[in-house]
């Protein structure tokens, strides 16, 4: 955890900087960008969800019986921050596969930098289930708060966010909202520029993602 934000975790793993170091660089081209982006996505959910209640389960392995154990207690729930978010969507999927998975659309007026939302689809018993949100980029943080405001919303009391960068600016909006909430990423960055782009970042996550720059 970092000193001044207690809810954030930097998994500073070499394999995650590695990879990180790749998907900063100008010269990755999208497909790419995509396959580092889903393998950062399963290393970021291995470390979010290394707290997950286990029970043991009577098995039959090929030589004897035995009791091992099993995720028990509330099942999972993924939720994307349309449209970045669904760059991670499949590498945190292949790690929990049996999880539901909800979308919120949110894009940000580049006038205001405040979120605007245009599509909401959540699992109907989200109010049972653990959710993940996910997003590559907490820069302001103004639509990591619209999303978890919408989650809680709907009844649910237990939520993480993955993000693949984030800025201080970022962390310190959504703790002051959600204190509660831990928030999992690759790297803490220096600063937002004025446009609200993470810096050194790499770019716009959504377009690097879909090749749309």
């Amino acid at each position: 955890m970092h000193a001044d934000f207690p809810a954030l975790n930097v998994v500073h793993h070499p394999l995650v900087q590695h990879k990180l170091t790749w998907l900063r660089h100008a010269d990755t081209n999208t497909d790419v960008f995509r396959s580092l982006l889903r393998e950062v996505s399963q290393l970021l959910a291995y470390e979010a969800t290394r707290d997950l209640p286990t029970e043991p389960m009577a098995i039959q392995t090929p030589v004897a019986p035995m009791e091992s154990p099993v995720i028990s207690g509330k099942k999972l729930c993924i939720v994307s921050i349309l449209r970045a978010g669904n760059g991670m969507l499949d590498g945190v999927l292949s790690v929990v596969p049996l999880a539901r998975v909800g979308h919120i659309g949110l894009y940000r007026d580049h006038a205001t930098l405040q979120p605007v939302e245009y599509y909401l689809k959540l699992p109907a018993d989200i109010a049972e289930r653990q959710v993940i949100v996910v997003d590559p980029m907490l820069a302001t943080g103004n639509s990591a708060v619209a999303a978890i405001d919408r989650i809680k919303a709907a009844g649910c009391g237990q939520i993480k966010l993955l993000s693949l960068l984030a800025a201080p600016e970022g962390v310190a909006t959504l703790q002051a909202h959600h204190p509660e909430v831990p928030i999992f990423t690759a790297a803490l960055d220096s600063h937002l520029n004025e446009h609200g782009y993470i810096v050194p970042g790499l770019g716009d996550a959504g377009d690097r993602i879909y090749g749309t720059v």
